[in-house]
């Protein structure tokens, strides 16, 4: 009897066939297959906020041809955040696929900085940022020192961390979201989330930064979902 689609792809993705046969044939609720599923799932996950979190962002700025309610500092701190492990891959000379998806967030980021200065009427400040950035990248890539490199690696979740405080203060003196993506915040959201549920997997202690990271996550969510009329609305055009 030929599998079904469905198993075909849980168990290609999701678990191994012992675990789909206790579980969905025998109906045993089995704690280490039930992990495995969920650590899948977290890893899933965590690679769909690292690939295209940005990118809805960016669509969005795009289709609304507007960057309202944008924080340029923000975005400037998340440009950093995403800039750090990108230098320090290419201080250590790290093949492209190690690092390649971390390259993909950083070129989304940087074309939502340059749309924040060009829809501010700053297109050829924007152009200029562009270019600085890029051979500040290269410099520091080739020959930045260790010291430099490790320490801008240990501030990159600082920065992310600051990046997000920074919107959450501008929505909040706005009364308004903007063009703040929903879809951007609710996958890093759940992205943050998987990271702190892989740390308990792994019994890291002292991982402080990563639960603040997702606390400035939720309340950003919270400011675009409100229960209610309330000061904080997401600007309709």
């Amino acid at each position: 009897m030929a599998a079904s689609p469905v198993k075909n792809f849980l168990v290609t993705f999701l678990m191994p066939e012992k675990c789909y046969e206790r579980i969905f044939v025998n109906f045993h609720m089995n704690v280490p297959c039930l992990k495995f599923i969920m650590n899948r799932i977290v890893g899933f996950w965590i690679i769909l906020d690292t690939f295209l979190a940005q990118l809805p962002q960016l669509l969005k700025i795009l289709w609304r041809r507007s960057a309202k309610g944008l924080s340029l500092t923000s975005a400037l701190l998340q440009l950093y955040s995403f800039s750090c492990p990108v230098v320090y891959a290419m201080a250590h000379n790290f093949p492209l696929f190690a690092w390649g998806e971390r390259l993909i967030t950083l070129v989304q980021t940087a074309a939502i900085v340059f749309l924040i200065m060009h829809y501010r009427g700053e297109t050829l400040k924007g152009i200029l940022f562009l270019l600085t950035y890029g051979g500040v990248m290269f410099l520091l890539g080739s020959y930045a020192a260790a010291a430099v490199v490790s320490v801008m690696q240990a501030s990159s979740l600082a920065a992310l961390i600051a990046s997000k405080i920074f919107q959450a203060g501008t929505n909040y003196c706005n009364g308004h979201t903007g063009q703040l993506s929903t879809l951007t915040v609710l996958i890093s959201w759940a992205g943050s989330l998987g990271v702190i549920f892989v740390s308990l997997q792994l019994c890291l202690v002292g991982d402080r930064k990563h639960v603040c990271h997702s606390v400035t996550h939720t309340v950003s969510l919270c400011q675009l979902c409100p229960p209610g009329p309330g000061p904080l609305l997401q600007e309709q055009h």
